[in-house]
């Protein structure tokens, strides 16, 4: 079911939002008898608390805990906790909450609304608790990033043996002829005769055939392209992984899923901007042609690469996207891969570490996850560690074995490629490993709503 807002004209029931220290006041304002069903059920306004509230006719109203700015600022979207407890049937906010605290809950409550179905349907079309859009919040912003978002999240949760590169080339060209833009794939063998070798070699080796997959759309306004690491699913090749190494590798597409739901939120919010959106579709699997460590590829750049480990493919795939992003002038490069564990240990699986050269991307992002409570967390581009990634017998190594800044050498590989004095990288992980409020476990979007946000900033319009 895609996010709504309940219809403003329709009836509802009050959900009302009480921090911690204006508890005593809410309770003292209440009747006697629903300050002591309050006070007896131990409510202490905690962040997502929640309870219902007894009427003549059944819940007449709610109440949920807003907590205090200290639990706020430790978990992101935390009232969205009390949404699941309620009734169904159309609710609205009441208390004293910030335009930002309105934004937030708003669109916490969209996104708790995500179900991944396909396989294990609902046992009943029971209707949901729906929000009615609190005042002087931007409905038309929320509700793009919410349907983005589970696009992304539909594209991740969906298993391998159901999305692999035809399946993504689809969803691609559904996104795209959705909104009137202009496609482009080339596939197979045909990626050899048009100059993308990298993303040919770590595909080839698969039944289901690799592909590259261009959209543009806009006519006027500053341009930006967005390039996505499309791994349906990733064995490690010949550098297999293990068994629990294996078992997320349906995720291996998030970056492509990511881009694809950013480039919803753009198209969908009518951007004054021209976008062009590359995705490298490729399965990473074992046969006889597959492609072999200490391989030496020529990339479309012209770049040789020393392929030391087949498990670093995704810069391989990249390199070539990024390297065709650049033949066009843009005024901005930004891709998105699911690229290292390096940056899972560096900042877990909750923030999305970004690179970028340019000071003014990185301000205008960092302004935008705030905006889009989207948390980013700025890497560094670390020019003396280019050595590392220099082998000798080839231009580039994609996997160097160093041992150290796993995700800063993958991320300056990357910029050989896009060479773009206004390139941004991200590294995300594209998975909440557990349960948490407005984002359940499985494939989760990172970094896009903080994208979506900064752009204006960004690219100047």
């Amino acid at each position: 079911m895609p996010p709504v807002f309940a219809d403003p004209a329709a009836p509802s029931r009050a959900l009302h939002v009480v921090s911690a220290d204006g508890l005593a006041d809410f309770l003292a304002a209440q009747p006697a008898t629903l300050r002591a069903w309050l006070t007896g059920s131990g409510f202490e306004a905690g962040l997502g608390e929640m309870r219902l509230l007894p009427g003549p006719d059944g819940v007449a109203a709610a109440v949920a805990g807003l907590g205090s700015p200290q639990t706020r600022a430790r978990q992101r979207f935390g009232l969205a906790k009390a949404v699941t407890g309620l009734p169904a049937g159309n609710w609205h906010l009441e208390g004293a909450l910030s335009a930002e605290q309105r934004s937030e809950a708003a669109l916490a409550w969209l996104l708790s609304s995500y179900r991944f179905d396909r396989y294990r349907p609902r046992k009943s079309s029971a209707e949901t608790a729906l929000l009615k859009a609190p005042a002087g919040i931007d409905t038309t912003r929320l509700l793009a990033m919410a349907e983005g978002e589970f696009l992304t999240r539909d594209l991740i949760n969906t298993p391998a043996a159901d999305l692999g590169p035809a399946e993504l080339e689809d969803a691609f060209l559904t996104l795209a002829a959705r909104f009137g833009a202009a496609t482009k794939v080339v596939r197979g063998d045909d990626l050899l005769a048009q100059n993308f070798p990298m993303i040919h070699a770590v595909g080839r080796a698969s039944p289901r055939g690799p592909r590259l997959l261009e959209m543009n759309w806009g006519s006027t306004g500053p341009h930006l392209t967005l390039v996505g690491k499309g791994v349906c699913f990733d064995t490690g090749g010949l550098n297999i992984k293990p068994s629990n190494g294996m078992l997320l590798m349906k995720k291996d597409m998030g970056g492509a899923a990511t881009v694809m739901g950013l480039a919803h939120m753009i198209m969908q919010l009518g951007l004054p901007i021209r976008l062009r959106v590359l995705v490298a579709a490729v399965e990473n699997v074992i046969s006889g042609n597959a492609l072999k460590p200490k391989d030496i590829l020529t990339s479309r750049k012209g770049l040789t690469v020393e392929v030391n480990d087949t498990d670093a493919e995704g810069r391989l795939v990249l390199g070539d996207a990024l390297a065709l992003a650049n033949e066009t002038p843009t005024d901005a490069i930004i891709s998105m891969a699911t690229l290292t564990g390096a940056a899972r240990v560096a900042v877990g699986p909750d923030l999305a570490p970004y690179y970028t050269d340019d000071a003014v991307m990185a301000q205008a992002l960092e302004a935008g996850a705030a905006a889009g409570f989207d948390p980013v967390w700025r890497m560094p581009f670390h020019t003396p560690y280019e050595h590392i990634i220099e082998p000798g017998i080839a231009d580039l190594d994609n996997a160097p074995g160093w041992g150290f800044a796993g995700s800063v050498t993958a991320a300056l590989f990357l910029r050989r490629f896009a060479d773009h004095p206004r390139y941004m990288h991200f590294d995300i992980y594209g998975h909440s490993p557990a349960d948490l409020p407005a984002r359940p476990k499985g494939g989760v979007g990172q970094g896009a709503r903080a994208i979506l946000s900064g752009l204006p900033a960004m690219l100047g319009f």
